[in-house]
């Protein structure tokens, strides 16, 4: 399902000019130029977002444990710009390459299967190139399930180097959500759906997080049930230059003629665990999270 867009879809921050003037930028800049004029163009957006910036703050009191200085929020801030950037790198023709973490090994195995199934994703650090990966370095065809954003171009862009292999199902507003993905599912092609953005799902559940119980969206699994599919979360982190890794939980596994109540339990379960590594990373790591919403 493919939606055009409307005067009324959302954007990402930033001015339209954006993302072309950073693709030209890295292009024509030495590093040594270019990162700094990145870093003076994190303070304009720290200095000019006063509700990201709020809820930036709000993040890192939880995750610091302390109250976060003005450093924090930048460094918060910049390590979003740093992930935009190698986004639109990767969408250059970088080379870029995802490993997997020693724990992942129910990935690993699907990885090397035919199998379908449903991969639910976070914003954390490189967890974006995780879907690239699959089709460029392992040949899957993955449909990315997103709300549609006017300007999306780091994305597209991204999709653009691997042809049919990566779709995009593009939905423009939260109630059409599960309609799409039941469409996609029917399709038959493994399914990419963010899961830590209530908004982005038909279906939310709360779960703890970060020290109180907060709403995750948990349409994935009613789908693993619908379809009958495998259910494997992961983000990605930075792992030098031009490496990512890649952490992923046990596969969740539907099973037939088990009762709904008890493979809602079980999925409960299997959500949980992964969000305390989550949390667990993000507090190694707190500047990672790039969600820049209330949490």
């Amino acid at each position: 399902m493919v939606v055009t867009d409307t005067p009324e879809s959302p954007r990402n921050p930033g001015p339209s000019w954006g993302y072309r003037f950073l693709r030209l930028a890295d292009r024509a800049l030495p590093e040594a130029l270019f990162r700094p004029l990145r870093a003076a163009g994190t303070w304009v957006a720290v200095a000019a977002m006063p509700r990201q910036r709020g809820c930036s703050r709000a993040y890192l009191r939880i995750v610091l444990g302390r109250e976060p200085g003005l450093p924090d929020v930048f460094a918060h801030f910049f390590a979003a710009c740093e992930a935009l950037m190698l986004r639109l790198r990767v969408a250059n023709g970088r080379p870029h390459r995802c490993v997997l973490d020693p724990g992942a090994g129910d990935f690993g195995s699907w990885l090397k299967s035919d199998r379908p199934a449903l991969l639910g994703t976070f914003h954390i650090g490189n967890s974006d190139l995780t879907g690239f990966m699959l089709a460029g370095q392992e040949g899957k065809r993955v449909h990315l399930v997103r709300l549609r954003v006017a300007n999306s171009h780091d994305t597209e862009a991204l999709a653009s180097r691997f042809g049919d292999l990566l779709k995009f199902v593009w939905v423009n507003e939260p109630g059409e959500l599960l309609f799409a993905l039941k469409e996609a599912g029917a399709s038959g092609q493994t399914l990419a759906l963010q899961c830590d953005r209530a908004d982005h799902s038909a279906r939310s559940e709360p779960f703890e997080f970060l020290g109180a119980n907060r709403a995750f969206p948990f349409t994935i699994y009613h789908l693993a049930m619908i379809f009958g599919r495998p259910v494997l979360l992961s983000f990605g982190a930075p792992l030098g230059p031009d490496r990512s890794i890649v952490h992923a939980s046990p596969v969740f596994e539907p099973v037939p003629g088990e009762p709904r109540a008890a493979a809602l339990a079980r999925a409960r379960v299997h959500f949980q665990a992964f969000l305390r590594r989550v949390e667990a990373h993000l507090r190694a790591h707190p500047y990672q999270w790039l969600n820049f919403r209330p949490l």
